[in-house]
């Protein structure tokens, strides 16, 4: 199969690279953690800045499966997604359930996800043969990941994007399936819990990551600046501790 090219579809439309993808992520999750801030859900405009910010997550994941296939250093790609996820557990700790340390589920916020979807890429990739083990390790990846935000789907969009990187068609078919699932559920969960399954329509949200990555993206890693590698693991801390003193002051 031809390898895609956006170049061949997008001539003199806006192209990012992976740097500014990135960042283009970042602004789309402050977006959404302002939201639940500032702007009430039931509103049309918190409604919109939520669909906006359902980008990030998946869109995080899918830059992680790529991000695997190039990293040169492994084991130090998971121990960064390691320690960043312990620093971030204070402050998303103290913003989402005013007291640290919280134990529970969603404790460590969307790195540690990443985190375990990292591992979780990198066992199905080790392990050769023995697909058993593979789905049964996938499984405990997806119940680890239960600690963190964007949990489970995250791990199986990194999965999947990986295991059909050199395959566009059934990359971004397995991501709508996922994403399906993912909406589904959530809205019907939000319906039984409080009637007002409506509230969760901005999940749907998550279209916009095919959408860029198949149009906006021009597969090009950016500058090799140190900055654009450390960027998002300080911000995501630094910017849920601002919001929560925000929140106190």
């Amino acid at each position: 199969m031809e390898e895609f090219t956006p170049d061949k579809r997008m001539s003199g439309r806006l192209k990012l690279n992976r740097n500014q993808l990135k960042y283009l992520l970042i602004i789309a999750m402050v977006i959404d953690h302002l939201a639940w801030r500032y702007f009430p859900t039931r509103t049309l405009s918190g409604q919109i800045l939520h669909f906006i910010g359902r980008l990030t997550g998946p869109g995080m994941a899918v830059l992680l499966a790529e991000g695997y296939q190039y990293t040169r250093n492994k084991t130090k790609y998971a121990l960064r997604l390691f320690l960043f996820a312990l620093v971030s557990w204070a402050p998303y700790s103290l913003n989402n359930f005013n007291r640290f340390p919280y134990f529970g589920m969603d404790m460590f916020g969307v790195i540690w996800t990443l985190f375990i979807a990292f591992l979780t890429v990198w066992m199905w990739d080790s392990i050769k043969g023995k697909k058993p083990l593979k789905i049964l390790l996938v499984v405990l990846g997806c119940g680890l990941s239960l600690l963190g935000d964007w949990s489970i789907f995250a791990v199986l969009w990194a999965l999947f994007c990986y295991i059909y990187r050199d395959n566009e068609k059934k990359k971004w078919i397995s991501f709508g399936i996922i994403a399906a699932v993912e909406v589904t559920l959530t809205i019907v969960m939000s319906a039984v819990m409080d009637h007002n399954g409506w509230l969760s329509a901005f999940q749907t949200g998550v279209v916009l990551v095919p959408i860029v990555f198949i149009f906006f993206y021009n597969r090009k890693p950016g500058s090799k600046n140190p900055f654009h590698k450390w960027f998002f693991y300080v911000f995501y801390p630094l910017h849920i501790l601002v919001l929560y003193l925000l929140r106190i002051l």
